[in-house]
């Protein structure tokens, strides 16, 4: 695929990912894997497909993304890869103005996540050539204007952008997706809005005021990463985008009695053990375990080394590399790096009126826009037996959880929380 000189992409990797945790606490959320590998090396590969043919990637001073992309297989990613680092996390304008040094007349700017941004360049490009327009912006429908960047249009001209408006007062029901198709002119506006987290939407806005912008309407899904339970859509879109067939490694030991229905894809060395049942669409990784009597299903995907105790029902759950649950029922939920569950861990994963759920993020109550969605439980964090976790919960990281507890609300990083209860011991005979 030609994109007519536009031959660049700027990934902006260096924010705190903050609205994701429990997830990547310490790391970023472009490292999340799926399908044994980073979000970021999906949207690498489906850049390539589209024809780009260098990525500049912003990252944090720590240089996570470039440590972990140095061991993942270079034929992954054909693309000439460089790197730029923000000192401090102070917005996406920031971000990319460490990169004004590295780019030509036109580029493409995205966030890591972007895994179908193929199937958007090439109606974005044939856009700006057609109109003559300075940019191009990817824009999807929404009902939930208070989350996202909304915009002011005239047919598919951009007029203005407002940023997290009301139901009432949003100008359409049109967000901003996060692909943007800009020329190098956009910096010289930058200078002139004022330096902060929201500079880039500011000088974005002032671009729509006063020079052509155009729009190109997604009627694909685009998934985002910008809550944690958004990783469950993520895996969806991938799983059936790339697992259409099963496919079984030579070393992985399959117990006779155990039955598969694909597609299916399971790694090198996977053991699935007596009985068990693996019904597709899933993906499990190198190295996965699947215990006795085990039942994974639908949507879910097993990273290396996890291990499905016996009679543990998983699904449309993810489960990051290292993560353990004995017994137990693991429904729309994400299980980070390391995290265990104890025998008889439930994740309740619908209300009982079957109604939206909710979850809370930095403080406030948000809408998940999910009728079906369990527990968020960050990396390395431990449950007892018997642990019930509500609908929407989320569990930092390094947590311990006692056996027996209720969990209800929302549990901080590096936090013990146990049931306290009385034992009563009397004679049978009293």
């Amino acid at each position: 695929m030609s994109l007519r000189g536009v031959h660049q992409a700027v990934i902006l990797a260096a924010g705190e990912s903050s609205r994701c945790w429990p997830l990547c606490e310490g790391s970023h959320k472009a490292l999340i894997r799926l399908l044994g590998r980073p979000l970021i090396v999906w949207t690498l590969q489906a850049l390539a497909r589209a024809g780009i043919r260098q990525a500049i990637i912003v990252q944090s001073a720590e240089r996570p993304i470039e440590r972990v992309l140095a061991e993942e297989p270079a034929a992954k990613i054909e693309l000439d890869l460089s790197y730029v680092t923000q000192e401090k996390p102070s917005g996406m304008g920031d971000a990319l103005l460490q990169a004004k040094a590295h780019l030509g007349e036109r580029f493409i700017v995205l966030n890591p996540q972007q895994i179908t941004v193929d199937r958007w360049l090439e109606p974005m490009i044939q856009k700006a050539s057609q109109t003559g327009a300075v940019a191009v912006l990817a824009a999807l429908k929404t009902e939930q204007p208070d989350k996202y960047g909304m915009l002011k249009l005239e047919g598919d001209r951009a007029l203005d952008l407002v940023e997290k408006p009301g139901r009432d007062e949003a100008p359409s029901q049109l967000r901003v997706a996060g692909i943007y198709l800009l020329a190098h002119s956009f910096f010289d506006l930058y200078r002139q809005v004022e330096p902060g987290s929201y500079a880039f939407e500011a000088a974005l806005a002032r671009l729509m005021r006063t020079q052509d912008v155009r729009l190109v309407i997604g009627q694909m899904k685009n998934p985002s990463l910008k809550y944690p339970w958004d990783l469950l859509g993520l895996a969806r879109a991938l799983i059936s985008e790339q697992i259409v067939r099963t496919q079984i490694a030579d070393s992985a030991l399959i117990a006779k009695s155990a039955v598969i229905t694909g597609p299916v894809l399971i790694g090198e060395g996977a053991q699935i053990y007596e009985r068990a049942i693996i019904k597709g669409p899933c993906y499990l990784g190198d190295e996965v375990t699947v215990g006795s009597g085990s039942l994974v299903r639908s949507y879910c995907d097993l990273e290396r080394q996890v291990l499905i105790g016996a009679q543990a029902e998983a699904a449309r759950s993810i489960f990051q590399p290292g993560a353990h649950t004995h017994s137990g029922y693991f429904g729309d939920s994400v299980f980070d790096r390391g995290a265990h569950a104890g025998a008889g861990t439930i994740t309740a994963n619908l209300r009982a009126d079957r109604g939206e759920i909710f979850s809370t993020v930095k403080g406030e109550r948000v809408a998940t826009g999910l009728q079906a969605l369990g527990a968020i439980v960050g990396a390395e964090s431990r449950m007892g037996i018997g642990v019930l976790l509500m609908p929407g919960v989320l569990i930092g990281s390094r947590c311990t959880i006692g056996p027996g507890t209720l969990v209800k609300q929302n549990v901080p990083s590096d936090t013990l929380l146990y049931l306290k209860q009385d034992q009563i011991i009397s004679s049978a005979k009293d």
